[in-house]
C-alpha cells in the first residue's frame, strides 16, 4: 500500500475547468464584467444546468444577482492569459474586455450578458437559485443556449471539443489538456471499436 499524509480539509478536488464568466447590468449592458471562475461545474442533465460559485464581494456577484443571467465561456490556450488577468483585477476599477483586447458580443437568449467572441464554447445561463454556502454563493443556472465555434464541428455536425485546446486549473496552476487516453466506455469496447474510435480522435 502507498503511504499518505493527512492534511486539513480543503478544496482539493482537482483539476477544475477554467471558465471566463461574462455578465452585465440588466438595465445598462454597457456596465459589464468578466470574471475568472474555477468553482464551476455541471449539476444536471435535463434541464441542462451548471453552477458557478462567487464570493459576495466580487463585482460580478452583484451584476449576476441583479440580472439573473450570465454566460460561461470555455477557455483555450489563446484566452488563457486574458482569463488569468480577469481573475486578478476587479471590474470596479477597469473595463477588463478593453484591457485584455477581448471582444464581447450579444449572447443568444440573454438580455444583458454578452459572450466572449473567439471562445470555443459559450453557454447562456439563467439563474434558477442562489445558495449561500459560506465564503461563496453558488448560482445554479439553466443553460438556455450554446454557441460553438464552427471549426470544432465536422462535416457530419459532430462536435470535436478535444480539438479546442482547453485549459484546466489544478492547485494554482493552469494546464493544457493533453493527449486523449480513451472515450466513455473504452474500458469495455471491442478492440476494433477501440482502434477505430481512437484513430478518429487522434487523427
Amino acid at each position: 500500500m502507498g503511504e499518505y499524509v493527512s492534511m486539513n480539509p480543503s478544496t482539493m478536488l482537482n483539476p477544475t475547468p477554467v471558465v471566463l464568466v461574462s455578465c452585465a447590468q440588466k438595465d445598462n449592458p454597457e456596465i459589464r464584467d468578466l470574471v475568472t471562475v474555477a468553482w464551476a461545474g455541471t449539476v444536471n442533465s435535463d434541464p441542462p444546468m451548471v453552477s458557478v460559485s462567487l464570493r459576495k464581494e466580487r463585482y460580478s456577484h452583484g451584476l449576476i444577482s441583479g440580472s439573473g443571467e450570465f454566460v460561461v465561456n470555455l477557455v483555450d490556450e489563446a484566452l488563457a492569459k486574458a482569463t488569468d488577468f480577469c481573475g486578478v483585477r476587479s471590474g470596479r476599477d477597469l473595463d477588463k474586455a478593453k484591457e485584455t483586447g477581448l471582444t464581447l458580443v450579444p449572447a443568444e437568449g440573454m438580455e444583458a450578458a454578452p459572450r466572449v467572441d473567439g471562445a470555443p464554447v459559450s453557454l447562456s445561463c439563467r439563474v434558477k437559485q442562489v445558495l449561500p454556502l459560506g465564503s461563496h454563493d453558488m448560482f445554479l443556472a439553466e443553460v438556455t443556449a450554446v454557441a460553438v465555434r464552427k471549426d470544432l464541428i465536422d462535416e457530419s455536425g459532430a462536435l470535436h471539443l478535444e480539438k479546442a485546446g482547453l485549459v484546466a486549473y489544478s492547485h494554482g496552476l493552469y494546464h493544457r489538456l493533453g493527449d486523449v487516453m480513451g472515450f466513455f466506455g473504452w474500458s469495455v469496447a471491442r478492440p476494433e471499436v477501440l482502434e477505430k474510435r481512437m484513430k478518429g480522435i487522434n487523427g
